[in-house]
């Protein structure tokens, strides 16, 4: 069974399950898994970190909080957080080749990823694979029966296997 992941949602799943996102271009892809149980969360997130004082009640679509929500949601669900492994897909720099953008190479892909680098480095959750930055968005296939994370390029139809 295959499910979609928006922008700004975390779902999580159990094998046979295949969790999917459209569209990663700035926004990342954050794949957790547990293996022993065969169960993860994807999350399409659009920001690297939540303010006091945004008025957004869709926290996960910022890289802490989905981060958050996901291990807090796998938990509940019988996974242990000294068993989650991580992959991470998108955040792109998708205007770095439009002219007269003004586009720093530090926009907000690089941003969202540096992002999640930190916290995972926080929480002792090991980074397993990732294919992140560029300038071309990304679709992300999560397989909970392997934790095998699937990526289709958009401008040049490359997979990548993680």
């Amino acid at each position: 069974m295959r499910e979609r992941v928006g922008i700004a949602e975390i779902k999580v799943a159990t094998a046979p399950t295949v969790l999917v996102s459209y569209g990663l271009g700035s926004c990342l892809g954050i794949a957790l898994y547990d293996a022993e149980i065969k169960i993860g969360a994807l999350a399409h997130t659009m920001l690297p970190y939540f303010r006091a004082g945004i008025r957004e009640t869709r926290t996960s679509k910022f890289v802490d909080m989905a981060l958050q929500e996901m291990i807090e949601l796998l938990q509940h669900q019988g996974a242990e957080p000294n068993r989650l492994r991580a992959k991470l897909v998108g955040g792109a720099n998708m205007f770095a080749d439009a002219p007269g953008t003004g586009r720093s190479s530090e926009g907000i892909g690089s941003r969202n990823i540096q992002a999640a680098h930190a916290i995972l480095g926080e929480l002792g959750i090991p980074l397993l694979a990732e294919d992140t930055g560029g300038n071309n968005g990304r679709t992300m296939e999560f397989d909970l029966e392997n934790g095998v994370v699937s990526v289709l390029s958009v401008r040049n139809h490359d997979r990548v296997i993680l």
